[in-house]
């Protein structure tokens, strides 16, 4: 089996280790900060990452992490008016095999990183920044920042949004900008009145703005989200912000969803960033997967849930794979998962612009056109990402061939 070097140890890197581990190559991954460890808020899993986390067998540990909640539903975020519910229990759970959701990252992650450290051939390297890779006809070497080096017969580079591997690869500069500022608030679930305590995703829309709350931590936390598509063009990660700020943003919000938002404290902000869809993100032995392959935005709830589904295709396609075959297997990885990617990618920002945040007679016809919607039809509409999807079934089908 193959050595192989993977750049980045969040949830895709860990991921994908843990995928190619478990084929038998050995594997080594690099994490720029000081130790392993995933930060943020809540968020939401479908039934889709089940699937993919049962082929990396670590998905009893994430449902012994989960809240599995009773149904997603959609607000009107200025009347309080419900527009549409789809039932995420019954029905939902037959169709898709799997269950809807949420969990804080942090649970998403100590699985899939309890899982690598369990394995001799993965390795765990804290303290090492990619700064470049360089390949010949047998290997590719990664070069880190500090003066080390790694090599190994393919390098895949799950650095996130604005990877170093896809800089070299690529060399597409800085990511898109959406001009649409997030604010994310974690509180006890103490804190929230009891009529409150919704065993739900809520979203309530409004005119450039949403907000999104559900519970988090095994029922110990609610989790917020509230953005304002506000033209932001600055690119902000993590920066604190001032709760009498975020309440002044939103006025227009109704009395229920009011109630909750008022209830956040420690609020950080965040500027959302994607990148357009691309055909290729291989180069020789080199291949990019998760964040650095097809960042999306959240309106979809996908992008943990596509790095997953990435792992177990990586997995499964470099199989037993040695030698020239990597190169043939990656871009067969590449040919794979870039339609579906690039589509959820898409969908993602759509979602924002024509869902979320419409004004006016464009909100009046959404809310007619959801509120029309059955339970099936509902079930439809998201069915090409939430069930037991063909990535699984064209892989097999691939090595087959």
């Amino acid at each position: 089996m193959a050595q192989i070097v993977v750049a980045g140890g969040g949830i895709g890197g860990l991921a994908t280790a843990l995928s190619l581990a478990g084929r038998g190559h050995r594997v080594t991954v690099l994490e720029r900060s000081d130790t392993f460890a995933e930060i943020g808020a809540g968020i939401q899993l479908g039934p889709n990452a089940f699937h993919a986390l049962g082929r990396l067998g670590v998905a009893e540990g994430v449902r012994d992490r989960a809240v599995f909640i009773d149904e997603l539903r959609f607000m009107d975020g200025t009347t309080d008016q419900k527009i549409a519910a789809m039932s995420l229990t019954g029905a939902y759970r037959e169709r898709f095999g799997n269950p809807y959701a949420v969990v804080h990252r942090g649970d998403l992650y100590q699985p899939l990183l309890a899982g690598c450290q369990a394995l001799d051939n993965v390795e765990l390297v804290t303290g090492a920044s990619v700064a470049r890779y360089e390949q010949d006809a047998s290997t590719v070497t990664v070069h880190t920042t500090d003066g080390r080096t790694f090599t190994g017969a393919a390098l895949i580079g799950a650095d996130g949004i604005r990877s170093t591997v896809r800089a070299q690869m690529l060399g597409d500069g800085e990511p898109r900008v959406s001009g649409h500022t997030i604010y994310r608030s974690v509180i006890p679930i103490e804190r929230v009145p009891e009529e409150l305590r919704w065993n739900t995703v809520t979203l309530w829309a409004g005119p450039r703005w949403h907000f999104v709350h559900y519970i988090i931590g095994d029922g110990k936390y609610l989790n917020l989200a509230v953005t304002r598509d506000d033209g932001a063009r600055e690119a902000v990660a993590g920066r604190p912000a001032e709760r009498d700020h975020v309440l002044g943003r939103f006025p227009g919000l109704g009395s229920t969803a009011r109630r909750l938002l008022e209830l956040g404290e420690g609020w950080r902000e965040w500027v959302l960033c994607d990148r357009d869809p691309v055909d290729d993100w291989t180069d020789g032995r080199v291949a990019l997967t998760g964040d650095a392959a097809h960042p999306m935005l959240q309106y979809a709830a996908q992008g943990a849930c596509q790095a997953l589904e990435d792992a177990v295709v990586l997995g499964d396609l470099l199989g037993d794979a040695t030698g020239d075959d990597i190169v043939q297997r990656l871009e067969k990885f590449n040919a794979e998962r870039r339609e579906r990617t690039g589509r959820a990618q898409l969908v993602a920002r759509e979602m924002g612009t024509q869902l979320y945040h419409p004004a006016g007679d464009a909100a009046a016809a959404r809310n007619t056109m959801l509120s029309s919607l059955s339970q099936d039809e509902l079930q439809d509409k998201v069915s090409w990402l939430h069930g037991e999807q063909d990535f699984v079934r064209s892989v097999e089908q691939e090595r087959q061939r």
